[in-house]
């Protein structure tokens, strides 16, 4: 890179800061204003000075007031007073309202049912920094309900912080697979994919690669997919297979495992973990192949299209049940 080059890349880093600054107080500037006039028809329906069709009126003096603002229609105005009443005494979501746009405070309040499903939503969007396409993406794919699925079960692979791994199930959709596929289409559109698999699993795991090698006894095996996961510090192993779970998975696995560990993991690195996605399993037969295994592993579902979020709710709500009878 030339001297012209460099100077021209300094120009264009500072305005791409300057923008980012702007857009960021036009974000902030504007929840203010939305809030404000939440709080003020909060108020006023109360009060009840504009009579009943309150909303329609002075949304109506609003557009005619500021055409040049379209925002202000009677549904918007509305949303605006939701917006307040919904977090006008919530502490935690306060604490986020300005670093998410008022498009995903929207999405949010019209598909989530609960305040634990607003606040994990406003969360994911502040630290994740989420576009609205990816917030949109996991409101319908029922991640709330998947992740909290994870975090409910008895799964031994968990983060310091004593949250599962990976979702359950995971979500594959958007593949694009053939009407007949096998388990190398699914892995070829993955990778293909990689973005919306990252997504998916979390931003902890790093891709590695596909068929990762390891030589046992003059052979050469293949581990389907490979990555590594920033939070637990060890190599992450994925078998993908069609149709239900089979107990030989558990010692393939095994196998696996222990080459990574011999071949491929690092002094300070903690021991390799697999993960099997199956497109069904039967937890009884799960439970008995794997309770003599010493190897960190989990097996799950995975999806190739989106769920019905009602199935997802009614599986969240019996994991919860069936964790809180085995605490007890």
């Amino acid at each position: 890179m030339n001297k012209k080059e460099l100077i021209l890349k300094e120009l264009r880093d500072f305005v791409d800061s300057s923008l980012k600054r702007v857009n960021s107080l036009l974000n902030e500037e504007t929840i203010k204003l939305y809030w404000g006039i939440g709080r003020f028809i909060s108020d006023e329906s109360k009060m009840k000075i504009f009579g009943d069709s309150y909303i329609e009126k002075i949304a109506e003096d609003l557009q005619n007031r500021y055409p040049q603002i379209k925002g202000f229609s009677r549904s918007s105005v509305y949303k605006m007073k939701q917006f307040y009443e919904t977090y006008k005494d919530d502490e935690f979501a306060l604490s986020y309202l300005l670093k998410i746009s008022w498009t995903k405070h929207s999405r949010i309040l019209n598909k989530t049912k609960s305040i634990e499903e607003r606040h994990f939503y406003i969360k994911l969007c502040a630290e994740e920094n989420y576009s609205y396409r990816q917030l949109v993406r996991q409101i319908d794919s029922g991640y709330y309900e998947r992740h909290m699925t994870a975090n409910n079960k008895d799964d031994v692979l968990k983060t310091d912080e004593g949250e599962s791994i990976i979702l359950d199930p995971v979500l594959l959709e958007n593949l694009n697979l053939p009407e007949e596929y096998k388990e190398v289409d699914i892995k070829k559109a993955i990778i293909s994919n990689m973005k919306d698999f990252i997504l998916e699993v979390g931003d902890c795991f790093t891709y590695i690669g596909e068929e990762s090698q390891v030589e046992v006894g003059g052979q050469i095996y293949r581990i389907d997919l490979l990555f590594y996961h920033r939070a637990l510090h060890c190599l992450v192993a994925f078998e993908i297979k069609l149709g239900e779970f089979k107990p030989e998975y558990i010692s393939k696995m095994d196998f696996y495992l222990e080459a990574l560990d011999r071949q491929k993991r690092k002094a300070d690195e903690n021991p390799s973990v697999g993960i099997i996605l199956c497109a069904s399993q039967n937890e009884e037969v799960v439970e008995y192949a794997m309770s003599r295994t010493m190897s960190p592993m989990m097996v799950k579902d995975y999806l190739t299209e989106l769920p019905d979020k009602e199935v997802l709710k009614n599986r969240l709500e019996k994991v919860v049940k069936t964790s809180k009878r085995n605490a007890n």
